[in-house]
């Protein structure tokens, strides 16, 4: 399981794993020297869908 915090603002995760090969597919497109780049961008988009739905 990950740790995951927050503070001022900024998500800190560590120890962070993933296991979805389609996922890991399209960002072994890319070069890795981006990989933290695009899975930043990937999170904040997600978190963007989830906006709101934690009240539910």
């Amino acid at each position: 399981m990950a740790d995951v915090q927050i503070e001022d603002g900024i998500i800190k995760v560590v120890q962070l794993d993933i296991q979805d090969p389609k996922a890991a597919a399209v960002l072994a497109e890319y070069p890795q020297v981006r990989w933290p780049e695009i899975t930043r961008r990937a999170l904040k988009i997600g978190l963007g869908y989830l906006k709101g739905g934690g009240k539910d």
